[in-house]
Formats: C-alpha cells, sequence, structure tokens
C-alpha cells in the first residue's frame, strides 16, 4: 500500500455546501473541478514549524487509536518540548507514529486513528496558526469524540477560518 502526503485546501470541505470566505459550492465546485480554492491556489509558506512529539508525550511508540489532542495534551506536549508559545502563522504538526503501522497493520491505519480533537482545533484557530498536520490520514481523532460531529475538525479549520491541512506527514 502506497500512501503519499495530503494538503487539504480551502475548497477542501464545507458546512451546507458554504465554503471558506463564504463561498457557495454552487458558485465554484463544477463537474471538472473547482474554479477557485482549488489546491493549485495553495501560496509559498514561510513560517515557523512546531513539530509536536505526541508519542513521546504519552509516553508511546504509536499513539492509540481515539486520543484525542486538545488543549491539554497540545500544552503538555509544548511544555515537555520546551516550547513557550503557538504564534500567528506557525504550522502546527502532530508526531503520533501512526505512520509505523502502513504495511504492517493496513487494517488498523485505515479504520481509525490518534489525532485532534475539536477544542485542540478551536485552540489552534484562536491562535491564528497557517496550516495543521500529522502524520496519520485524516488529521482529526477517529472515532471521534463524544458530541462532535462528523469531520468537524475539519470544519472548524478550513471553511470556518481558513486553516490548511497536512495529512500523511513524514
Amino acid at each position: 500500500m502506497g500512501v503519499g502526503s495530503q494538503l487539504d485546501g480551502l475548497g477542501h470541505i464545507g458546512i451546507d455546501y458554504v465554503y471558506y470566505n463564504c463561498n457557495e459550492a454552487k458558485d465554484f465546485a463544477k463537474p471538472d473541478g473547482l474554479t477557485k480554492l482549488g489546491i493549485e491556489k495553495f501560496p509559498a509558506v514561510a513560517t515557523r514549524g512546531i513539530l509536536l512529539d505526541m508519542a513521546g508525550y504519552l509516553n508511546t511508540d504509536i499513539v492509540k487509536e481515539g486520543t484525542a489532542f486538545n488543549r491539554a495534551e497540545i500544552e503538555g506536549a509544548m511544555k515537555r518540548q520546551g516550547i513557550k508559545s503557538i504564534e500567528r502563522g506557525d504550522v502546527v504538526l502532530f508526531y503520533t507514529g501512526w505512520t509505523k503501522l502502513i504495511g504492517k497493520d493496513n487494517q488498523r491505519y485505515n479504520s481509525a486513528e490518534p489525532g485532534l480533537g475539536k477544542g485542540g482545533a478551536t485552540y489552534l484557530a484562536e491562535r491564528g496558526v497557517a496550516a495543521v498536520g500529522a502524520d496519520n490520514w485524516g488529521l482529526e481523532v477517529i472515532p471521534f469524540e463524544k458530541d462532535v460531529g462528523v469531520f468537524e475538525v475539519h470544519q472548524i479549520l478550513i471553511p470556518i477560518n481558513g486553516i490548511y491541512i497536512l495529512e500523511n506527514m513524514n
């Protein structure tokens, strides 16, 4: 099984057919592709990157599926690594060890994952990050947290806040 990195652009997901910056799907989503908000519009990025070692923070090689990273976990990993703050324009990446499953336990890899929780997404959005990513296939925690909608983390990041998502990062 080959897996590559993925960048979710601003046209990747909307809420009730409304996408980032109040763009309605009927105005730009066409059968042959997007006329705006496509991945080809992703700008060049030169900024600070923050890699949070969640596996190290949780003292494991591979973080267990269903483990959500919210404010307490993010700040705990930051403290462990001596990172003082997350600032506007930063790119925040999470290391979970999840890609170690590729080719060894594909069923587990594809069926669930540890990842960003709703509170964590809100926390990062409040700080104005440019992008958030992880070494898993969907960034957010699956199974989803109790009382959190399907891919609600994606919705908080992309259509509501214009924050790009990076997946399967090495």
